[in-house]
């Protein structure tokens, strides 16, 4: 900002010292150090945002750059393409007495709907209720109660 050395900032001093008197000296001081801050946290600011705008543009710039190259990369390739295909019907005409080749691409098919015949009404569950007895699968729910009482251990007398 301001280039100040020793002996320009003594002057200062000096002369501020006659000038406010040694009383508002201190108040003056922190006022004028108070709004130096905030004028240094301003140019802060502005530089921070003068960098993020400059970097912004160059973004711009690079997306506008690859862009044009994708373009010109797909161009090319449609070019190419083309060109073979040119080229491949006029080999396949000097061959065939019938004319130029048909485009050998099939139209899609799809698969017919076919009805699974699942009878969901009736479906019951896939273990037979024999087996789950047998097995000690549970049936129903039991209350707490019930379940305390099932699983106590058993006295030994």
């Amino acid at each position: 900002m301001i280039d100040l050395g020793i002996s320009k900032m003594a002057l200062i001093g000096a002369v501020a010292l006659i000038v406010i008197g040694p009383e508002k000296l201190p108040r003056v001081a922190r006022t004028v150090g108070t709004l130096l801050g905030k004028a240094q946290r301003y140019v802060n600011d502005v530089k921070a945002e003068v960098n993020r705008s400059m970097e912004l543009d160059e973004l711009r710039k690079m997306k506008d750059t690859v862009a044009n190259a994708a373009r010109d990369v797909e161009s090319s390739i449609h070019g190419a393409a083309s060109d073979v295909e040119r080229e491949f019907n006029e080999a396949a005409s000097a061959f065939d007495t019938h004319g130029p080749v048909q485009s050998l691409e099939v139209p899609p098919s799809y698969p017919e709907y076919k009805n699974p015949r699942k009878k969901w009404r009736i479906k019951q569950g896939a273990m037979p209720n024999w087996y789950k007895a047998r097995n000690g699968v549970r049936t129903r729910a039991l209350s707490g109660a019930a379940r305390v009482a099932r699983y106590r251990p058993k006295k030994f007398n």
